[in-house]
């Protein structure tokens, strides 16, 4: 699958939402429903560039950078509350123009998917929630508060971002993970910046130090067990974040529950978007969506 976004035509804009301007990645022509992409906490509109690319091969298809990453807005009130971002999912709909739409939702995407399906029921026809469930395995949460919750504000360079992200520092100049980071790095005096807003480093810092989790606000089970139509849960086989055990966790909850295991960890735009891409257009398919 291509990973160069030069050579996947789209078009790219900014919609207003709630305080922010949200960057969007728009692929494909109108045709069938269309679909909206929504990152995860480590990642960003241009990972899920060449899934959105091969999902638009009959529809509309939206990559957003969710408030406070990538090219889009920071909240100057640090408003990140989950009402907020599910709200900018709608507010990006709206100026796209569609009524209804399939959401497409990696991590904490899925859960701002999730629940902008259970607040805004009748704007979404379909759901895709991608390596996530509402329970997070103890692993990847101690993995991901270690990894934010330590970032520095700036990096001195390109490599250093890499070496800390646990990559090679020396990749090449046309590696796709160095030219990855090329694009998550913004250039500040005296180093790079991260394309996310601190707010989340400083708030996994205070989990670090203080030991203790902010409780969750809303009960994503219940928002789960509530969805009225078929969905698709997809969870990479060795994934660190979404525990093996939690399948039958999902299909419990909510007989609905179309889970699936494709082979790839947690961050399936990179391991396994080849697989991404059947099992959404199979559910797209079989649901006529």
């Amino acid at each position: 699958m291509e990973r160069d976004i030069s050579r996947l035509p789209h078009r790219t804009g900014r919609a207003p939402a709630d305080g922010v301007e949200i960057f969007y990645r728009l692929f494909g022509a109108p045709g069938k429903t269309p679909l909206l992409i929504a990152h995860g906490l480590s990642f960003f509109s241009y990972d899920w560039v060449p899934v959105a690319a091969a999902l638009a091969r009959d529809r509309e298809v939206v990559a957003m950078d969710m408030r406070g990453f990538g090219q889009s807005g920071r909240s100057p009130t640090r408003d990140y509350g989950l009402r907020s971002v599910a709200g900018d999912v709608v507010a990006l709909m709206d100026h796209l123009n569609w009524d209804e739409a399939v959401l497409a939702g990696h991590s904490m995407g899925g859960r701002v998917c999730l629940l902008a399906t259970g607040w805004h029921p009748q704007r979404v026809k379909g759901l895709a929630c991608i390596d996530f469930a509402p329970d997070l395995a103890p692993e990847g949460r101690k993995h991901v508060a270690n990894s934010i919750g330590r970032q520095p504000d700036l990096f001195e360079s390109i490599d250093a971002a890499l070496a800390y992200h646990g990559h090679p520092a020396d990749l090449p100049a046309d590696a796709p993970m160095r030219r990855r980071f090329e694009n998550f790095l913004e250039k500040q005096e005296g180093g790079y910046r991260l394309r996310r807003d601190l707010y989340y480093r400083d708030k996994f810092r205070a989990v670090l130090e203080g030991g203790k989790r902010e409780p969750e606000k809303v009960d994503a089970w219940s928002v789960l067990g509530a969805v009225d139509f078929p969905f698709l849960v997809i969870r990479g086989a060795t994934s660190n974040l979404f525990a093996a055990e939690t399948k039958a966790k999902v299909r419990a909850a909510n007989p609905l529950a179309e889970v699936v295991e494709i082979a790839g960890s947690h961050d399936l735009a990179h391991d396994n978007p080849e697989g991404v891409v059947v099992e959404i257009s199979n559910y797209l398919d079989r649901h006529r969506l």
